[in-house]
């Protein structure tokens, strides 16, 4: 296959140059023309440099709540803060044996004191919240704690981690930090009068040098503590230089108004790190897409419009409902945004439509959205779809300087990723680290991957699902489950939050559907009060399930592209169990583990609680 270019806005991203290249076992090469140029050593010169370039410009802002003003910290300011912290960081001897470790969720302080850690070479860790403020048992977070053996935790206040740390208790020695002056305050941490040891160690990192460990989201298993270089992330973020070309044009201010977690590779090493790196703002949202959380991201979208909107499927979902209902912040957001960024999760078609019209309807134009692919073992970025694709799902092509591997599996390519920006391996667990590559170095991430168009590889991919996921009928007919799972979302919506695809070895294709329970509500008159077993069973509700899996049973046709049953769970999904991260995305393998009981609901004809295709 040649390389081709696409189309593309100009004024924002760079031409997609692809080339493809088939081998005699099968396999394709699929890779960027354009070389990646040289990146910054560390991200700790990303912060010296725009102190030194614009020391006066917000870094960062934060507020209390959505009728406070914001707080903020200046490039100038925030440097002064790390090399202070980080001479407390010395002092205490933190290192790579006992890290950082961070609890709570993302602010100022937080950054600062990740920044001062990496600062001189001492890896941070943030860890998801939700393993110590919505866990019962605490394994997950005892298990992460074991493993890193921290020098210091931080958290913002430590009443809310009271139960987690009583759990943890045995399996540390770490000094706790704070917020507030429950514990060591963390303001006494930054005001450390800066020792000369601090240069010495910030020129002593090297590429090679561990900034952090992430956890992997456990979508697909237990969580892992992937080691994250600092080449892994300044070649990630120059390799979004070249293709978000705008980010480097004379004039352009970028500007991000963020909720996504900090304990997770999107929000951390594709968003907080692309503000750092090319000396933006970024206004984090103490919001986020859950019911009576929503409305503090809303306010400060009134408050601060970004330059890129950035958000996983179930943000989108609600931000469409309210844009709406507001014409002010329907005309500022799309005035004033220059695109739209969904990853993590396919984006149902009718979202990507419903943005597109009421763009069209408020601008005259279409609000471009775009998207990515990767994995916290690729930091995160391994391909990028900067250009208009003509639907939603395009992953994009490879970024410059990394390599895609396509291996037939079955019917489908599963895709394998090569370059700078992934991970060397997993900390403490060598074995796990050898499974995870294949013997020409390519990293096994697990997920398949299809041609949007195969005799022109510049118009991107789509995400196919992944492999272990994917499951036969009794037919032999196989079902992508990642691709049926979106489009069952989009033929129930807006009631179905999320969707577990079941049917292993069966005759049929189920679902399992975890309600929205507002929308639900609303379909069938009932209040706030009403709890989740009433809303999920009322006639009007089953009938419209009933309808959207007629409805996807006429787009779908063969046994493969539709289910025939569903059943409505009054249980959200847990944390505990594995069933769901902090930013809301579902664990297919841990959900049908253990629900096996709801699973057998759905074959017996008999029950009355699994809802069939047609019924009113």
């Amino acid at each position: 296959m040649a390389a081709a270019s696409g189309d593309n806005p100009s004024s924002l991203f760079a031409t997609p140059a692809i080339v493809a290249v088939s081998r005699d076992d099968g396999s394709i090469l699929v890779r960027s023309t354009t070389p990646l140029k040289q990146g910054a050593r560390c991200v700790g010169d990303w912060l010296e440099h725009w102190a030194r370039q614009a020391p006066d410009r917000i870094f960062l802002g934060e507020r209390a709540n959505a009728e406070a003003p914001w707080s903020t910290v200046s490039y100038r300011d925030a440097l002064g803060i790390v090399r202070r912290a980080a001479s407390w960081v010395l002092a205490q001897g933190l290192s790579i044996e006992r890290p950082l470790v961070i609890l709570s969720d993302n602010g100022i302080d937080h950054a600062l004191f990740a920044l001062a850690a990496q600062h001189v070479g001492v890896p941070s860790a943030a860890i998801s919240p939700a393993y110590s403020l919505m866990s019962r048992d605490f394994d997950k977070l005892k298990s992460m704690i074991s493993l890193l053996d921290p020098g210091a935790i931080y958290v913002t206040s430590t009443r809310p981690f009271a139960a987690a740390f009583a759990a943890i208790k045995s399996l540390h020695r770490a000094t706790i930090v704070s917020g507030n002056p429950d514990a060591l305050p963390f303001r006494t941490v930054a005001a450390t009068p800066e020792a000369p040891g601090v240069a010495k160690a910030f020129a002593a990192v090297t590429p090679d040098t561990i900034a952090k460990f992430l956890f992997t989201s456990g979508s697909t298993g237990t969580p892992k503590a992937v080691i994250n270089t600092q080449r892994m992330l300044t070649s990630s973020q120059q390799a979004k230089a070249q293709t978000w070309t705008f980010l480097e044009q004379a004039g352009e201010e970028l500007v991000i108004l963020d909720w996504l977690p900090w304990s997770h590779t999107f929000g951390a090493n594709h968003n907080f790190n692309l503000v750092l790196r090319n000396g933006g703002t970024l206004y984090i949202d103490g919001g986020k897409p859950a019911p009576g959380l929503f409305a503090t991201s809303l306010a400060n979208l009134r408050s601060v419009v970004p330059t890129v909107y950035f958000n996983v499927p179930r943000g989108f979902d609600m931000l469409i409902a309210a844009l709406r209902t507001d014409d002010e912040l329907r005309r500022k957001f799309f005035e004033g945004t220059k695109f739209a960024f969904y990853a993590g999760a396919a984006l149902p078609q009718n979202l990507w439509d419903a943005l597109e019209e009421l763009s069209l309807w408020t601008v005259g134009r279409r609000l471009p959205m775009v998207s990515a692919w990767g994995s916290t073992e690729t930091s995160p970025l391994a391909t990028d779809c900067h250009f208009l694709a003509k639907r939603s799902g395009n992953i994009g092509v490879p970024i410059p300087g990394t390599e895609l591997k396509l291996v037939p599996s079955g019917d489908k390519l599963e895709v394998r990723v090569r370059g700078p920006n992934v991970t060397p391996g997993y900390w403490k667990a060598p074995e796990l680290t050898a499974e995870a590559f294949d013997d020409e170095g390519f990293y096994k991430i697990g997920d398949a991957v299809t041609f949007a168009d195969p005799a022109r590889p510049e118009l991107g991919l789509f995400f196919d699902g992944r492999v272990a996921e994917d499951f036969k009928l009794n037919s032999g007919t196989w079902v992508s489950v990642g691709t049926l799972r979106v489009a069952g979302i989009a033929a129930l919506a807006p009631l179905a939050q999320d969707i577990v695809v079941t049917g292993h070895g069966r005759d049929e294709v189920r679902f399992l559907v975890f309600p929205n329970l507002a929308a639900c509500r609303s379909l069938a008159r009932l209040p706030e009060s009403a709890d989740a077993s009433e809303v999920i069973g009322h006639p009007a509700v089953r009938s419209a399930i009933g309808q959207g899996l007629a409805r996807l049973k006429a787009q779908g046709g063969h046994s493969s592209g539709h289910a025939t049953r569903a059943l409505l769970l009054a249980e959200p999904a847990s944390v505990d169990g594995g069933e769901i991260t902090d930013k809301g995305y579902i664990n297919q393998r841990a959900v049908l583990t253990r629900r096996a009981a709801a699973v057998a609901v759905l074959e017996d004809d008999g029950s009355g609680q699994a809802i069939a295709c047609g019924d009113v």
